[in-house]
């Protein structure tokens, strides 16, 4: 059974009826306990660094966090939810992150010509290929909505690069850990794809 954690910041049901597209079944849940249970963990997430950190620990989310990534579950992150894993993000001040991949949250810098957030259609290049990107190819677009992106401190942990003036991560992968900057959700068949392949493993 996969777990997407509801700590009121996240376009959840769109994030299950992605599942259920591909014949997984997939619970919105803010219980600890059923995290735990659960084969696979999804964290995802809209909106504010500061204010998602504080409702996981409130709704005591934090641990099942760190215990299913650890205990080896698959688990995946999506938008804030991969950015909610770093040590800290520098979004309206800096603040703590999970502290699960070292590293941390920056606003983007770009040229006038370019807009913030970085919303819409953008490609992904592999500089790694998780299984979860099994049947795409380099060059697929996804749908990306951000004024933040991720810097981490161990770049082997990269799985795909993204252009927006420059490169940037939207995209790591370590051991049993995913996370897309991107929303697979709101990314057509290919969106899809991912979601099953991860539902899969």
């Amino acid at each position: 059974m996969i777990a997407i954690i509801d700590y009121e910041m996240g376009n959840l049901r769109s994030v299950q009826k992605g599942f259920e597209k591909g014949g997984h079944q997939a619970v919105i849940t803010s219980d600890p306990a059923v995290v735990d249970g659960a084969s696979h963990v999804v964290l995802p997430g809209v909106g504010a660094f500061a204010d998602a950190v504080a409702a996981l620990h409130r709704r005591k989310l934090v641990e099942p966090v760190r215990a299913a990534v650890a205990g080896g579950k698959p688990f995946l992150g999506i938008c804030l939810g991969l950015q909610l894993l770093f040590e800290k993000s520098y979004e309206d001040g800096e603040f703590e992150g999970l502290g699960i991949i070292p590293g941390k949250v920056v606003r983007f810098r770009v040229p006038k010509d370019y807009k913030v957030p970085h919303m819409g259609w953008n490609q992904i290049e592999f500089c790694r290929r998780p299984p979860i990107f099994s049947g795409l190819d380099d060059g697929t677009y996804f749908y990306f909505v951000h004024s933040y992106y991720v810097v981490p401190s161990d770049k082997s942990v990269i799985a795909t690069e993204t252009h927006y003036a420059a490169p940037f991560c939207s995209s790591i992968w370590k051991d049993n850990l995913f996370a897309t900057q991107f929303h697979p959700e709101k990314s057509q068949a290919d969106g899809l794809r991912v979601l099953t392949n991860f539902a899969e493993l």
